[in-house]
């Protein structure tokens, strides 16, 4: 045997072991979360949470999200689409996990909208035109009052329901449940208490088909 099909040898050799190792690991990575959930199952939704789909679900999807995140919004016609799919089977938990810079604005005006009825709606905007307001680099949040009103929504409404200090510690409340389940970016999925094996949308959906497949056979 020559000195390049030795080489060769090793070289598949040494992939095999590292894929080995980090498949391990993230078995491991999802375990331990797992335990984590199911340790700490209050943290994974509060009364104040906002919710969507049938409250009587079986299933349940809890999203930290953050109305500035582009994965977020990625991931938002799919969630959406989920819904529809499992209409009265899934109901949806969002918790809120503004990382960035500006989305605690956003969040006050989700929760404006949430008291005159359009939250869904007003979640649809930010995402559509997160491109508009939401540069890491120089986040402008108040631009959403401009798309809002150009899509005829009740600005004035809406801002006569802002509430900082409510809203303040709604977030709070989120963050703290966020670092007890070891939540550090967004968006995070738990299914029925379970997280993503790991990040992605065919893992997203193949864990709600399979808890619909429980819960409903």
């Amino acid at each position: 045997m020559n000195q390049k099909s030795i080489l060769m040898i090793a070289a598949v050799l040494m992939i095999a072991v590292f894929g080995g190792a980090a498949y391990m690991y993230n078995a491991e990575q999802v375990a331990e979360k797992t335990e984590l959930a199911s340790n700490n199952s209050a943290a994974l939704e509060q009364f104040h949470s906002p919710r969507l789909g049938n409250p009587q679900a079986k299933v349940t999807i809890v999203e930290f999200m953050d109305p500035a995140c582009e994965a977020c919004s990625a991931f938002h016609g799919l969630v959406k689409q989920t819904l529809e799919k499992y209409d009265g089977q899934v109901k949806l938990v969002i918790r809120y996990a503004p990382f960035h810079a500006g989305s605690d604005k956003a969040v006050e005006m989700l929760e404006a909208a949430r008291k005159l009825g359009n939250f869904s709606d007003v979640l649809d905007l930010m995402y559509g035109t997160q491109q508009g307001w939401a540069s890491h680099h120089n986040p402008q949040p108040e631009l959403i009052w401009q798309y809002l009103a150009h899509y005829k929504f009740d600005v004035e409404g809406l801002k006569r329901n802002i509430d900082k200090d409510a809203t303040a510690k709604l977030i709070a409340i989120d963050l703290a449940d966020a670092k007890t389940l070891d939540v550090n970016k967004t968006p995070t999925f738990f299914v029925n208490g379970k997280p993503l094996p790991s990040f992605g949308y065919e893992q997203f959906q193949k864990l709600v088909a399979d808890e619909v497949a429980a819960a409903y056979p």
